[in-house]
């Protein structure tokens, strides 16, 4: 009798550890939805000219940092009275990191809309068009590099996480390229100057999104495989990565 009463409080410890690990999930992909949002909102601020939508931007941002709270509350609880190990361990340690890359994007989200502010607060010094035309671009790729992200580690998917580490590289050479062409503007006409630089700011920190969706996607290679390849190049995955098991 003893041993069944043992057993069945066993099992409710296990269903209750993975209702309250779907929930840190759940929180977690909530989370990435905001802040995917606020880079839209900030991109659309910034198309539209409107400091008044970037404040909105910014307003929000506070929302995002509450989740962080609340996550990390969920995961030193997981931590504290589950004491998780093997893969459930991996699992609480990746969303714990994914928690922390949101919230930073969350915070480049704002920068965009801060520097959008700043730019167009005075409508009579507003920059040419071309200055800004590399930013769609940048943000598009950057947004769907998060997207994925956030799609792999749903789906525990490590092709899909493998193939986001490897777009990082295209992101950082539309950067660099962005950055040259730039460059010939302040040599066209050096009162470019203070835009260009306004300009850099928005581009490093859709650059930096990106960099924040790769750390995500190497995070689910780590809880799938238990292999850490942050220092490891995108080229140097080989296939054996994929078909190995953790």
């Amino acid at each position: 009798m003893g041993g069944s009463r043992d057993r069945a409080s066993d099992e409710h410890t296990v269903r209750r550890f993975d209702h309250e690990l779907q929930d840190l999930s759940a929180l977690v992909m909530r989370m990435g939805g905001l802040v995917e949002e606020q880079i839209g909102a900030a991109m659309r601020a910034l198309r539209a000219e409107d400091p008044e939508q970037a404040r909105e931007v910014i307003a929000r941002d506070h929302v995002v940092n509450f989740m962080q709270v609340q996550a990390d509350e969920q995961i030193v609880n997981l931590l504290a009275l589950r004491q998780p190990m093997g893969r459930d361990l991996r699992m609480i340690m990746s969303l714990g990191k994914t928690v922390t890359d949101l919230e930073r994007v969350g915070d480049e989200a704002e920068r965009i809309a801060r520097m959008t502010i700043h730019i167009y607060n005075t409508p009579a010094l507003v920059p040419a068009p071309r200055l800004l035309r590399d930013t769609g671009s940048m943000s598009r790729l950057a947004v769907a590099m998060l997207r994925d992200a956030l799609d792999a580690l749903a789906r525990l998917d490590v092709a899909q996480a493998l193939a986001i580490a490897r777009r990082d590289a295209e992101l950082d050479a539309e950067f660099q390229a962005a950055l040259r062409r730039l460059a010939t503007f302040i040599l066209e006409d050096p009162r470019n100057v203070g835009h260009t630089i306004n300009a850099t700011f928005i581009l490093k920190s859709l650059e930096r999104i990106g960099d924040h969706a790769k750390n995500i996607a190497e995070y689910v290679v780590y809880l799938v495989k238990g292999k850490d390849v942050r220092h490891v190049s995108p080229e140097s995955l080989g296939r054996d990565l994929l078909e190995s098991r953790a």
